[in-house]
């Protein structure tokens, strides 16, 4: 059994920004078809910031915790910071995720990249919310 720190223990216990956003800017879709994990970001951006960031995960606690991790480090920032977001950010912000527990932190960061493409995709579009 993986040993997980405080931090992953606590966003698991406590996720933080669990939901669906009604009429999201953006939606970003990420899982991995061998251990089952789906995360799904919501994102409202207001004057090119991320106002509002939530999520649905159906994982394991690692998925959760790395949700709840990105949605924290993402919300209030500029998009272009949010994209600045990596999988060894998350880890490190969870102070570390079992090796076989990091492809976690890939997708989170991935499902916030997708909804934040979907946003600028939309905006080029000249797609209101």
């Amino acid at each position: 059994m993986p040993v997980y720190s405080q931090k992953v223990m606590d966003h698991f216990m406590n996720p933080r920004n669990v939901g669906e956003i009604e009429n999201p800017d953006g939606i970003g879709e990420e899982g991995n078809p061998v251990c089952g994990d789906m995360m799904t970001f919501y994102i409202k951006v207001k004057d090119n910031r991320l106002e509002d960031v939530k999520f649905q995960t159906f994982g394991c606690g690692a998925a959760i915790a790395v949700s709840s991790m990105v949605s924290e480090m993402a919300k209030g920032r500029t998009l272009e910071e949010a994209l600045k977001i990596t999988p060894q950010s998350v880890a490190n912000e969870l102070e570390g995720l079992p090796k076989n527990k990091f492809h976690c932190s890939n997708l989170g960061a991935q499902a916030l990249h997708k909804a934040i493409e979907d946003y600028l995709e939309k905006q080029k579009k000249g797609v209101q919310a």
